[in-house]
C-alpha cells in the first residue's frame, strides 16, 4: 500500500491486494481508497465483481464440508511439530509412521 492518502490508488495496486479487500483484511483507510477505486474504475469493477462471484460460489459449493475430527488432530498435530513446540496430541504423524528426521547442516 502507498500510505499516501493524497495519491490515487492505481489499478494494479487494486488488483495486487483485491483479496484483502474481499476478505475485509486490510485497514479501513486503505480499504475506503479501495472502495472509491472500484466504484470509479469499470475494469477494476468488472474484476472486483468476478473475485466477488468467484469466492461466493466457492463458499457456498465448499463451505459445508465437515472436517474429520482425527484429521483436524492431525494437521493440529503436524503444525506444532513444524514450529518446534511439540505440544500435539501426541499421535504418530499422518500415515502412522514416524516424523522424517530433523534436517542436518553438513
Amino acid at each position: 500500500m502507498s500510505g499516501d492518502p493524497s495519491r490515487p490508488t492505481d489499478c494494479s495496486e487494486v488488483l495486487g491486494h483485491l483479496y484483502e479487500y474481499l476478505d475485509k483484511e486490510m485497514p479501513d483507510v486503505d480499504s475506503a481508497k479501495f472502495q472509491e477505486h472500484i466504484e470509479e474504475c469499470r475494469p477494476c469493477l468488472a474484476e472486483y465483481g468476478l473475485e466477488e462471484s468467484v469466492k461466493k460460489l466457492v463458499k457456498r459449493c465448499c463451505g459445508h464440508d465437515e472436517v474429520p475430527a482425527d484429521l483436524r488432530a492431525k494437521v493440529l498435530d503436524r503444525i506444532d511439530l513444524i514450529r518446534g513446540t511439540g505440544a500435539g496430541s501426541g499421535q504418530a504423524p499422518a500415515g502412522g509412521g514416524t516424523a522424517p528426521p530433523a534436517a542436518t547442516a553438513d
